[in-house]
């Protein structure tokens, strides 16, 4: 893979519902071919983008793009109620506990419930749960 994808991976680049990027013009848009989900990233362009990062030396970014991966087929009201818990002093251990084993369980998400996790145990060390 060559970074930019935009330019140099173009044909291989395809949306969630699986529309290439050619497809994806403003025309389409204004003919009413193109919906919202249409222009949401694939994982599977997300694991292209996190390869480019191993590739470079750059495995913490490559770990961002892996999570956010996980997160594709999370309901979008879903993933703002958990940018809410996680903020400091919003949830309580519990709260944050059953939003990791929410996402293992029902979202396939490990590497997001680890972070969940982690960030369980540094706010409870800090003192910012409920």
């Amino acid at each position: 893979m060559r970074y930019p994808l935009g330019e140099y991976e173009k044909d291989q680049i395809t949306s969630k519902t699986g529309k290439k990027l050619d497809d994806l013009t403003l025309d389409e848009v204004l003919k009413g071919n193109v919906t919202a989900d249409d222009i949401k990233i694939s994982k599977e362009m997300l694991g292209k983008q996190g390869q480019v990062c191993m590739e470079n030396d750059n495995p913490a970014m490559a770990a961002n793009f892996e999570r956010a991966a996980e997160l594709v087929d999370v309901p979008d009201d879903v993933i703002l109620n958990m940018y809410n818990k996680l903020r400091p002093n919003r949830s309580t251990k519990e709260e944050l506990a059953l939003m990791a084993q929410e996402l293992l369980e029902k979202y396939k998400a490990p590497h997001c419930a680890k972070l969940v996790l982690e960030a369980l145990e540094i706010y409870e060390k800090r003192g910012i749960l409920l």
